[in-house]
């Protein structure tokens, strides 16, 4: 798996020099890996982006650790073969045709997976579009766009590539990063039960999120979800009937969604309802301390938008406990006489002292996560030096949502961002991410059930 995800040499198997191609556009983004990179082609002529053709993985004097695979279906398992032989220790299939298309392809897949057996090959696919580990320059991809990921801490481990890459996306997009997106495709070899783990101890890491749209061992799956010691979030998709079509894609079936959700709810793993919310969980949980328990404490600067986060942090279950007398006396004596001084604290607008607002209710004892609501204003800005290692100081996580003209904000947001405060761009949003982190709490300090109650 090291050699898999971390790779030091890389070959492109099916590498062409032909633009519009898939083997074109795996060695595009290969090239920009710092190390090793060999275009494999049996024809052996010419050479793309500088760099000649080998006529197969075997002829390559250096050791491969990483082989990716733009070859037509039916010739995967001989290159597979090949790979073995010459020791590489993972690849990437990135062909069509296996499971997901009906009995041939099933046996095609097994036969696949049997040499990779056979070779102790860490096989990622078939099926998949790859995965992407941005600290490293590491594109095994063929999507384009991949070279403007930046890094950070959330691991994405998603049985759709397509899913894979719109968090990636969306996640670069509001100037998050992420630590490696992996797209998992048919799980012939390396599965969610085989990623997790290997997740786990990425010193990268900071929090991993499943899109998971089935499973053959859905046990497996939560007892991996379990043993992680980096938190986990998990979107599970099929609510509705919609097994045919996932079986289609991944060869998955979606199984019961009712049971996955429980099973997740017992084994730790918060379970949210769409990507957003999903990387939204993510980020928080990566860029915040553990909470200690599910109580928010929520700051605002305008009432309306208050109350949306307080209806939906209600809704969802956590709980806006009454702050403490000091805290609402010291509230109470910050604010004018036309706020509130309760949870939610309403100071009416942005103003010079909403940062020492959110520093009383942040160091009040009954709360355990913060999250503040600001309708950003030139004059006044975000209050920086207050927010600036305040999760570090009071040791609990720090949530700021906001909205703004964004040439304005961007500034202030990349300060946000510097300081590891995670940043949201809607109400729902901010509460969803904060529901998530007591949701984790409460998960975690209940404890992990011995037994599912049903398999999953």
């Amino acid at each position: 798996m090291q050699r898999l995800f971390r790779p030091d040499r890389i070959a492109v198997v099916g590498a062409s020099a032909t633009e519009g191609k898939l083997g074109y556009e795996a060695m595009a983004n290969a090239v920009e890996f710092a190390g090793d990179v060999y275009p494999v082609n049996p024809s052996g002529e010419g050479s793309v982006f500088g760099q000649p053709f080998v006529d197969s993985v075997t002829d390559i004097e250096e050791r491969v650790d990483l082989a990716l695979l733009a070859v037509p279906p039916q010739v995967v398992p001989g290159v597979v073969e090949e790979c073995g032989e010459a020791g590489v220790g993972g690849a990437v299939i990135y062909a069509g045709g296996f499971a997901e298309a009906g009995e041939e392809g099933e046996q095609l897949q097994a036969q696949v997976a049997a040499v990779a057996d056979e070779y102790d090959l860490a096989l990622l696919g078939p099926n998949t579009s790859g995965f992407i580990a941005p600290a490293s320059d590491l594109m095994a991809s063929f999507a384009g766009g991949v070279e403007h990921l930046q890094p950070g801490g959330v691991t994405i481990l998603a049985q759709s590539g397509g899913v894979a890459h719109q968090l990636a996306f969306s996640a670069h997009r509001e100037g998050r990063g992420i630590a490696t997106m992996v797209g998992l495709g048919n799980r012939a070899n390396v599965g969610f039960e085989e990623a997790i783990p290997y997740f786990d101890s990425d010193p990268q890491t900071d929090a991993i999120v499943l899109h998971v749209e089935g499973t053959d061992d859905g046990r497996a799956l939560l007892e991996a979800c379990r043993e992680s010691d980096t938190p986990v979030v998990a979107y599970k998709v099929g609510q509705s009937d919609v097994g045919d079509f996932a079986e289609s894609h991944t060869g998955a079936l979606t199984g019961d969604h009712a049971l996955y959700t429980a099973g997740f709810q017992q084994y730790g793993v918060p379970a949210v309802e769409s990507t957003t919310a999903l990387f939204d969980a993510g980020h928080a949980l990566a860029q915040s301390p553990e909470p200690d328990g599910a109580n928010v404490g929520v700051v605002t600067a305008q009432a309306g938008p208050g109350i949306i986060i307080a209806d939906r942090l209600q809704r969802a279950g956590a709980t806006l406990p009454e702050l403490e007398s000091a805290t609402q006396n010291r509230v109470g004596d910050i604010l004018p006489g036309i706020t509130y001084a309760e949870n939610p604290v309403d100071t009416g607008r942005p103003m010079p002292a909403f940062g020492d607002v959110v520093e009383a209710v942040a160091e009040d004892g009954n709360v355990d996560i913060v999250l503040l609501y600001e309708l950003f204003e030139d004059a006044l800005g975000f209050p920086q030096e207050a927010l600036d290692g305040l999760a570090e100081r009071v040791d609990k996580p720090v949530l700021v949502a906001t909205e703004g003209p964004s040439e304005s904000m961007a500034e202030d947001l990349d300060a946000l961002r510097a300081a590891d405060v995670p940043v949201f761009t809607s109400p729902e949003r901010g509460a969803d991410a904060a529901v998530a982190l007591a949701r984790y709490a409460e998960l975690d300090a209940a404890g992990a059930d011995e037994e599912v109650t049903a398999d999953a």
